[in-house]
Parts: C-alpha cells; structure tokens; sequence
C-alpha cells in the first residue's frame, strides 16, 4: 500500500466516524463530512462560523449516483452532467430523502458535483458515499488553494487535511439551477457561461441573487483581511498612490495592459494575461498580500467573458457591499 493510498484509507475511515477532512479538488480545497451524518455536517457549520442557513454542495464519486441523492432530474441536467462531469460544475436540484436537511440550509434542494481531481475521486470512492464540502476556510473569507492554507487557518479544528498539491483551477465550481427545464447560472465558476450555452444551445442568465440559496451569495465572501477596492483599470495606478500617500499599506492588481507602468506602492501583483491563469493564482494573490501586511488592496475587474466573469465575481464579494471608489 503506497503512501497516497495509506491517507486516503485514512481520510475515509476519518469520514465514517464523524469526522472532518480536508481534501483537494480541481477548484479549491474542501471541508467535507458524511453528507448522511447530520452532526458531522452540523460540525463543518461550527468550525467555519457559517450561517446554518447557507447550503452546502454534496459531491459524488460518479454522475452514475445522482439519482440515489436527488430527485425530478430534467433533462437538461443530465445533459450536463454528461459534458461536464467529472468537472467544476454544481447542479442545483431536487433534494432526495438521503440528503438531511442540515446540509441544505432547510431547504428542498441540493447542490451536488462530481470533482475532476484524482485524489477526491479515489476518496470519494473508497468512503462509498457524498461528502458535503464547503471551502476548507473561515466563512467569508479567502478560499485556501493548497493544504498549507488550510492548516494555517482551521488547524486542528480539521481532523485530517488530505494533501493533493495545488488546486487546478482556483475558484469555486459554476453552479446552474437546473430545478426547471431552463437553467440559470447562480455562481460563475469554473465552467464558463459560453461552454454551458454551447451545449444547450441556448443564452444562460447569470443571477447576482437568487430565490434559490446558494454558497457564495453572502454580500462580503472570498474576502481578505486587507479592503479590497475596485476602480477602472486606467484609474488602478492614481488610485494605488494616492492611497498610499495617505498612509495605507496598498497592494496593487497590475492590469496586463499597464504590467511595466511603475507605481508607488507597498506591495504589486502583476497579472498574467491568461484568465485561467489568473483565476489559478487568485485567492493567492489575495493571501500574499495579506501575508505581507496590506490593509487595502487595489484592483479592476477583467472583461466578463470566459474565466473573467467568475473572477469578477469573485472580487465583487471579496470588496463587499462598496465595490467601486
């Protein structure tokens, strides 16, 4: 039995005794309990200081087991589930008796994905069962893309934190209510809005809020200790400077399009100009400048299309209720 397969075995005898695990995925690292478990989940709720109110997403080893935790499946859902699967996608659906309602914020539906990264998949298929996983984070805060964030802030509070190296994607999963025949976009994520129409042949709308509760919607989330401000992207220079004139320890988001304009400020991300790319290295960037003693943070939002819209989402919730200058 190699080491991977020592903490794995591991990781799912933690989950079948009520336990909490932190494990990778393609999106970010999640903090997963027995999704049959009420107490076990209860537990996730009190460890992050979520609202009991905000739905968590079940994840599956296999679209093959979608029925056995939802019900009324239409079938453009399974018709995305089929494209997407495994993949950082959360179809929202009827909730199946298995599901407690704990896991679902009260509600009558369920978020649930199957994650495209080995280690979830082999966890999840050595436990036999869902596993309900919010981020391994603090709730509201910034979501931790390698194991080192997660130890650093849940520490022990985590039973066991599965290493599987940096996550692939870095932002949440996109989750699509698919309760109707026509679906909506409820969080932009990991699969873009153009790759979801192509498939269905038809325009998506994606929801700021919605009827329907789902993580991600709180007005300040993905935030970190440092204020994040957002301007347009020929104003991100002025408004850095004077920002730090005025004695804040600014972190600036370099735009691509102004990467070698020289700016005073305490700290500098320069973007790469590859979306993916910056949605890879987002949460990091937000927690390096924190690391390195920022208290505002600088920065515009990129063209909403592809991987843009979730990273302006993302930046939106991280600057909360004021998100412009």
């Amino acid at each position: 039995m190699t080491a991977r397969t020592r903490d794995i075995e591991k990781a799912a005898g933690v989950l079948r005794a009520g336990g909490l695990v932190a494990f990778p995925t393609e999106t970010v690292y999640g903090l997963g309990a027995n999704a049959e478990d009420s107490a076990a989940v209860a537990r996730i709720f009190q460890v992050k200081g979520r609202p009991p109110s905000h739905p968590l997403i079940v994840h599956l080893a296999d679209a093959q087991h979608l029925d056995d935790w939802v019900q009324a499946v239409p079938a453009t859902a399974r018709l995305l589930a089929e494209h997407f699967w495994p993949g950082p996608l959360t179809l929202v659906l009827r909730r199946g008796p298995r599901v407690p309602l704990e896991a679902t914020g009260g509600l009558e539906t369920v978020a649930v994905r199957v994650p495209d990264h080995p280690v979830a998949l082999a966890l999840l298929s050595a436990f036999g069962g869902g596993v309900t996983a919010p981020s391994a984070n603090r709730f509201g805060q910034v979501s931790p893309t390698a194991a080192p964030h997660v130890r650093a802030e849940l520490g022990d509070a985590v039973d066991f934190v599965l290493d599987g190296g940096p996550c692939e994607v870095g932002v949440e999963s996109t989750i699509v209510d698919a309760t109707g025949e026509i679906p909506s976009i409820l969080r932009p994520g990991g699969v873009t809005r153009e790759d979801l129409e192509s498939v269905l042949g038809h325009p998506l709308a994606v929801h700021s809020s919605s009827s329907v509760r789902v993580p991600g919607q709180h007005p300040s989330h993905y935030a970190p200790r440092a204020r994040v401000v957002l301007v347009e992207p020929e104003k991100v220079v002025a408004e850095a400077e004077m920002a730090q004139e005025l004695g804040h320890q600014v972190g600036v988001f370099l735009p691509p399009s102004i990467a070698d304009t020289p700016v005073k400020a305490h700290a500098v991300v320069a973007l790469p100009a590859s979306t993916a790319a910056y949605a890879r290295g987002l949460y990091g960037f937000l927690r390096d400048l924190d690391q390195r003693g920022c208290d505002l943070i600088v920065a515009s939002l990129p063209v909403e299309e592809g991987m843009g819209l979730a990273i302006a989402n993302r930046l939106r919730r991280a600057a909360g209720p004021r998100t412009t200058a």
